[in-house]
């Protein structure tokens, strides 16, 4: 009988190294698939929301303060986890976090890690012991204590029977206050800014409603600027280290010499910003020929647009010009009182080195003004800035002059400023004057839509008797008779 060939072996001494080429290819082409994937994500990063209270989109002007962000800022949230505000803070954080890696965030839970709580409050010397933001970059602390980030009222609850309150939450802080004090943080001094008296001037400490600048001055306070009454009495002229100049709705004249060191500041390369106002039609404050010389006329009346109103004296402003002041407005719109027309001259033939005058904000078509009723209907201006750069070879003290001049002085007062787009536009015209470009864009309190189940007690306890009670009796008594049916 002839002789079977051997069959070949079933596993060859090459096998193993087969395999293990194989398995290794096959990790590599999945590592290159990770890598290619996180590489794309980077680029291309899109996080989607499940819910419209759980989207945090931050504003460009904190987007820009993040991105200047060169030092290593660590941001230790010193709070109770159980806080009903807690998981809106860590989000924003991250968000910031997200923007820039060299923001660092930790949390520490002082009910539930007493050990930590203690190493941060000796490190920090905290005088609260509880419920803080704390911000360090490069050593330099800052302190946000968790009462001021929310706006809150006690709401009755309806339909009780007894008199039952809740804390109803209006608006949320946060990112205001973190990139304010991010902000402070990176600069070492703030930029001076004075504010002139002497002339029936609001109060910076003023909180009434119509004529008091209290929430003015501090919303400078949160552009990180100091801020000082200025009386330009005697030989005293504008102080060198003036950054910005701002008078706001001068009841009275000002004299020859402080219109004369006004005048030779402005020429210096100063900031100026200047509210008017309905009252200075019949008393002029005495500046209106020093802004012809830079481009800008004032009108001697008042604008009335009745298709944009709500008193027949307010204007809904919603038209604006092509400048860096107005482009953070978006969809937004100024609410303006009695606003004066602020227009831009028409030179025929202009100066050398003019300054280079733009209408910001307008009303709209239909408008008429006030004193000067036949004139037609038109669209009136109804605030300029003006940028006189420098010439060649020629280096002001003070930099480039620029000037921002609005026709109304109420719409920026402790009533009207936070409407609508009032504090946008004064925290960029604000950054725009002292060339902090990349801060143009203004940051406001998030508004805070509520979606909430409003139960009295009684509704509470009979809702858990149908949930307890009811509900598992009901399935009891069905699967009962499923039985029973089944059984016959």
């Amino acid at each position: 009988m002839a002789e079977q060939p051997t069959p070949p072996p079933s596993f060859t001494p090459y096998r193993p190294w087969r395999i293990g080429f194989d398995l290794t290819l096959r990790t590599l082409l999945v590592l290159a698939v990770v890598v290619m994937t996180n590489y794309l994500g980077a680029q291309y990063f899109k996080r989607f929301y499940l819910s419209a209270q759980t989207r945090v989109q931050l504003s460009s002007r904190t987007v820009n303060v993040l991105n200047a962000l060169t030092n290593q800022a660590v941001v230790t949230l010193y709070y109770d986890k159980e806080n009903e505000y807690y998981a809106t803070i860590l989000s924003l954080l991250k968000e910031y976090q997200s923007v820039n890696p060299r923001l660092v965030v930790h949390t520490v839970d002082y009910v539930r890690d007493a050990g930590e709580a203690e190493k941060i409050k000796a490190q920090y010397r905290l005088t609260a012991d509880k419920d803080l933001v704390i911000f360090d970059v490069g050593g330099r602390v800052e302190v946000v204590s968790g009462d001021a980030l929310a706006q809150v009222q006690l709401e009755q609850v309806p339909d009780a029977k007894d008199r039952v309150f809740r804390r109803k939450l209006l608006s949320f802080s946060g990112e205001m206050m973190f990139t304010t004090r991010l902000l402070a943080l990176e600069n070492p001094q703030p930029l001076k800014v004075y504010f002139l008296q002497g002339h029936g001037e609001p109060s910076l400490r003023d909180p009434d409603k119509k004529r008091g600048y209290l929430t003015f001055g501090l919303v400078l306070g949160q552009n990180y600027l100091s801020l000082t009454n200025l009386e330009l009495l005697g030989d005293r002229g504008v102080p060198e280290d003036c950054n910005l100049l701002i008078i706001a709705a001068p009841t009275q004249p000002l004299e020859v010499p402080e219109l004369q060191k006004i005048d030779q500041y402005l020429a210096q390369g100063g900031r100026l910003l200047l509210l008017l106002d309905y009252n200075s039609i019949e008393h002029p404050t005495g500046l209106e020929p020093i802004l012809q010389r830079w481009g800008i006329n004032v009108g001697a009346d008042y604008v009335r647009d009745l298709d944009n109103t709500i008193t027949g004296q307010d204007i809904k402003v919603q038209n604006f010009g092509n400048h860096p002041i107005v482009a953070s407005l978006g969809q937004l719109s100024l609410h303006m009182i009695l606003p004066r027309p602020i227009f831009r001259v028409a030179w025929a033939n202009p100066p050398a080195n003019a300054p280079q005058v733009a209408e910001l904000a307008f009303s709209s078509p239909t408008s008429t003004l006030a004193v000067d009723a036949g004139a037609a209907p038109r669209s009136y201006p109804l605030m300029v800035a003006a940028e006189q750069k420098n010439v060649a070879g020629v280096v002001n003290p003070r930099g480039n002059a620029r000037i921002v001049v609005a026709g109304d002085s109420i719409f920026l007062g402790n009533w009207y400023i936070q409407d609508v787009g009032n504090r946008d536009f004064l925290d960029s015209a604000l950054n725009w004057l002292l060339d902090r470009s990349a801060l143009v864009s203004g940051v406001e309190p998030q508004k805070v839509t509520e979606y909430r189940l409003l139960m009295t007690q009684t509704q509470q306890r009979e809702s858990r008797w149908i949930l307890l009670g009811a509900l598992p009796g009901l399935v009891l008594v069905l699967g009962g008779l499923v039985w029973l049916v089944r059984r016959n």
